[in-house]
């Protein structure tokens, strides 16, 4: 018999080829089982993989590019993403690792490198979601949210039910809080924080974007949740939990990307009126029994009905984040305990924030396309005989002078 391995006329064909392999490669590579292309100091292998390149003994194996080096190898990564998405690109933070595919790099670099027309009328918009995309190459966490981000927006935006959570969208979001529970179970490092406070903003996003149906009929408040359902305001909860980190990362600092919206976080921590009720329209003010006397110890309703007044008078055109987050910052203790129990003038604040921030925010229209309707649905079955509620529900029409002159 003859041996296989025999070198003879008939077997050449078949003998395998000998693959060609980097002798002088990184270690990297070598650990990868990819071929090096020996370009030093940096191989283009490590510069998409998100890890400092190690020729040299000292540098550890697979060790994160570090915090003076990775802007310039992740803006070469997303210059490449913009030129060609057949590159294989990796993201990594020393804890994971995510291989993007070239659809994932579509998805993400559509949504934050050209950006969706209405996520805000902040001039500072596109800068910071150019940094999130830089961010997002030594983030697996921060990626896998901003991919949940993107797909959320196309299913927005090409009029999917929101109740159809595809498995792709949910995967991501899920594997992204996975990755942000383990990361604050580390020690937060100076370059980690910028991640951390990109994740949970974007996680925050996904959670008031999603509702449990997309019939008005079968939501909050018309229907209770049941055992089943997850809490009408979790979303309350998930913004809550994103504010908790604001002491241990401080996205303010002069080094972060978030540094360029201080003047949005300086505006969301300005002091509402301590007493009174100027400037909310009349049958509003006389809805939520406000008067002169009023304060936000006497009245729950106090302190949203001021930031929803104060949002009302702006146009639709000039409206950012800050402006709707104002209203949001004041869901808590008595205000958010009546919304639970469906307080009708509660839901009937809640209906016209929804009227006028979801016409500029596209995470808020996605939630209000349902929870919107059904609240009004609950209030004209509930009140359809009350003059001032409905009066309330209908001066959302847009007539030229907008809300507050509809309710004067």
């Amino acid at each position: 018999m003859v041996n296989p391995s025999e070198t003879t006329p008939g077997n050449d064909a078949r003998k395998p080829k000998s693959l060609r392999r980097s002798r002088y490669g990184c270690r990297n590579c070598k650990l990868r089982k990819v071929k090096c292309d020996e370009v030093r100091p940096q191989c283009k292998r490590c510069s998409f993989f998100g890890v400092t390149c190690n020729y040299l003994l000292q540098v550890p194996d697979l060790q994160p590019v570090s915090a003076d080096t990775r802007w310039q190898i992740k803006d070469q990564a997303r210059r490449q993403l913009s030129i060609s998405l057949e590159t294989p690109v990796y993201t990594a933070d020393g804890l994971d690792t995510f291989y993007m595919t070239p659809r994932h790099q579509e998805y993400v670099f559509r949504y934050l490198g050209r950006g969706p027309t209405l996520i805000s009328n902040d001039p500072n918009t596109k800068k910071l979601n150019l940094g999130l995309l830089e961010l997002c190459f030594v983030s697996p966490s921060l990626m896998h949210a901003s991919l949940a981000l993107a797909l959320a927006y196309d299913r927005y935006k090409n009029g999917a039910a929101t109740s159809n959570r595809k498995s792709e969208e949910y995967y991501h979001w899920t594997r992204s809080a996975v990755l942000l529970k383990k990361r604050l179970n580390q020690p937060i490092d100076t370059k980690d924080k910028d991640p951390v406070w990109g994740t949970a903003a974007t996680l925050a996003l996904l959670s008031f974007s999603f509702t449990d149906t997309d019939l008005p009929s079968h939501s909050w408040p018309v229907q209770l949740p049941n055992g089943s359902s997850s809490d009408p305001l979790d979303w309350l909860r998930m913004d809550n939990a994103k504010m908790s980190l604001w002491h241990v990362v401080d996205p303010s600092r002069s080094e972060s990307i978030f540094s360029i919206m201080k003047d949005t976080y300086a505006q969301l921590a300005s002091p509402l009126p301590k007493s009174g009720a100027k400037g909310i329209p009349g049958p509003l003010a006389s809805l939520c029994d406000l008067g002169e006397l009023s304060t936000a110890g006497n009245n729950p309703y106090f302190s949203a009905a001021h930031a929803l007044s104060q949002l009302l008078e702006i146009k639709d055109s000039k409206v950012t984040v800050v402006h709707i987050q104002r209203f949001t910052k004041c869901i808590h203790e008595a205000f958010e305990s009546l919304l639970r129990v469906r307080d009708l003038v509660a839901l009937l604040l809640l209906y016209l924030w929804y009227s006028k921030a979801g016409r500029s925010i596209w995470w808020i229209e996605s939630r209000a396309r349902v929870e919107r309707l059904a609240i009004r649905l609950y209030l004209q079955r509930t009140c359809g005989e009350d003059d001032k509620i409905q009066a309330c529900l209908f001066a959302d029409l847009r007539t030229c002078g907008g809300f507050s002159t509809a309710l004067e």
